[in-house]
């Protein structure tokens, strides 16, 4: 998954590099291109992502529940 990942970062922002060198040369394509590669850095590339790096992490301890009791034994 990582390897993959890698790829498609690089992929992705060679084709984001495309898009602007064909900006610069006035290619009326560019901006499709360009609008493609950070779609699919969005939809594709993030959520690959954000799944390989918490899927085995415990949710529990992302969420404010330990501070919120700790808070609520202070306040006490």
């Amino acid at each position: 998954m990582k390897y993959l990942l890698a790829f498609l970062l690089v992929l992705i922002l060679g084709i984001l590099g495309y898009g602007f060198y064909l900006k610069s040369i006035g290619n009326t394509n560019s901006e499709l291109v360009i609008g493609l590669s950070v779609t699919a850095i969005a939809f594709i590339y993030m959520p690959l992502f954000i799944y390989h790096r918490y899927k085995n992490k415990k949710i529990s301890d992302f969420t404010f529940e330990k501070f919120k009791k700790d808070l609520e034994n202070r306040s006490k």
